[in-house]
């Protein structure tokens, strides 16, 4: 396929061409330039569209896929319950309502639910998501089953019920070696680990997690409960003891402060902030401008779909702005964008987030001329904080059109 004529943000700075033309095969990008297509690309790209299908895109603006960092989507069955209650009330994977509607809802019913939310992320041009799964290697398989027949990349991370209670962690008991068996099982059936953070896991249960297989990843520093947890239990810093699981990536960091901020920006490939999670559990806002003074490399997720929709649209505008209203601190628009493209790719290492030769080919394209959005005088502008799903002309996942038409 080709694409020609389109506007478009490219590379790994997002730099907008007016004018850019891309070839599409085999499910990535095999070329990508500002300008019209060079009569070598003629005839070539073989996708569903049609052997060297040329597709004139003028009015439409071209972007990476969007990269969903951090989701919980099996909370899709328990969404706005609770609304009065505390995080811990809400969300705790021992004690919150979370954990008990998972327990009484029936697989076939849940499954239903997070295919719901798929189908959500793609009409609002997410292509990649990464999920938090508990309940196992049956929970893994049902998210498998559930996203099999949609066009959408799930990286799954998993989850055992394995807690530990503060005494336990006091006492720095291990991972028990009777369920190491099930830890493998479900590593065979998942992209990695997602843990639930320091306060539900000894030091040596993280420990046992570092040596795992796959990517990990970790919440941390969510609210400043479980930071007052962690020196109350332990006297240490839940940062600190959550880089002991050696995660590639750490979500959330809300409530960290400048130097446990340069500790996971030196030990993991970067931080996923998910700023209308934590306003809606009152847990603040993520100063982005502390972690990127502090080196992080920063991408945004959604997070659990019971307090949150799963629109990286609203998620970059809320982002942006409350930056700006809380901390006093412009931010460039473009930063944010990147957030949500490039800078995931970089996190997961899996050639999504940028429209460059040899990535996978994901897109999204909007309508210039969306009431919305025209004039459009600044793109990434435009794309942060006015562009919503009805701006959405079509999404592109591998290079197949799997959302609307171009």
């Amino acid at each position: 396929m080709l694409i020609k004529n389109a506007s478009a943000l490219l590379g790994g700075d997002l730099r907008y061409a007016p004018r850019a033309s891309m070839l599409v095969g085999g499910g990535r990008f095999l070329g990508v330039r500002a300008g019209p297509p060079p009569g070598s690309w003629a005839g070539r790209g073989a996708e569903e569209g049609g052997e060297g299908e040329a597709v004139d895109c003028e009015g439409l603006l071209v972007i990476p896929g969007l990269v969903n960092c951090h989701t919980h989507v099996g909370d899709s069955i328990g969404k706005d319950v609770t609304l009065n209650s505390s995080a811990d009330g809400r969300i705790h994977p021992v004690s919150g309502a979370k954990s008990r509607i998972l327990s009484l809802t029936g697989p076939a019913h849940l499954a239903a639910f997070m295919r719901g939310t798929c189908r959500s992320m793609i009409r609002k041009g997410i292509t990649t998501f990464v999920d938090f799964r508990e309940n196992g290697p049956g929970g893994a398989r049902l998210l498998r089953r559930a996203v099999s027949r949609l066009p959408i990349r799930a990286v799954v991370l998993g989850r055992i019920d394995q807690y530990h209670t503060p005494a336990q962690i006091a006492a720095d008991e291990g991972f028990p070696a009777s369920r190491a068996g099930e830890v493998e099982e479900l590593l065979g059936e998942c992209d990695g680990l997602g843990i639930s953070g320091a306060n539900e896991n000894s030091s040596a249960q993280l420990g046992f997690y570092s040596r795992r297989g796959g990517l990990r990843a970790i919440h941390a520093a969510e609210t400043l409960q479980s930071v007052a947890a962690s020196r109350r239990v332990t006297g240490r810093s839940e940062v600190a003891r959550a880089l002991e699981a050696r995660p590639h990536f750490v979500v959330h960091m809300t409530h960290a402060d400048r130097r446990e901020l340069g500790m996971a920006a030196r030990r993991t490939r970067g931080v996923v902030v998910c700023p209308r999670a934590n306003a809606s559990l009152a847990g603040g806002v993520p100063d982005i401008g502390l972690m990127q003074r502090a080196g992080c490399t920063l991408a945004i997720g959604t997070d659990n779909v019971m307090v949150n929709s799963p629109d990286m649209f609203r998620e970059m505008d809320y982002l942006w702005k409350a930056t700006m209203g809380v901390w006093r601190r412009r931010v460039d628009p473009k930063d944010i964008l990147r957030m949500a493209t490039v800078n995931a790719g970089s996190i997961l290492r899996m050639g999504v987030g940028v429209i460059g030769r040899g990535r996978l080919a994901d897109a999204v394209f909007l309508d210039k001329h969306a009431i919305d959005l025209e004039p459009m005088h600044s793109p990434h502008a435009s794309v942060v904080h006015r562009a919503s799903e009805t701006a959405v002309r079509a999404v592109m996942v591998g290079g197949r059109i799997v959302h609307g038409r171009i």
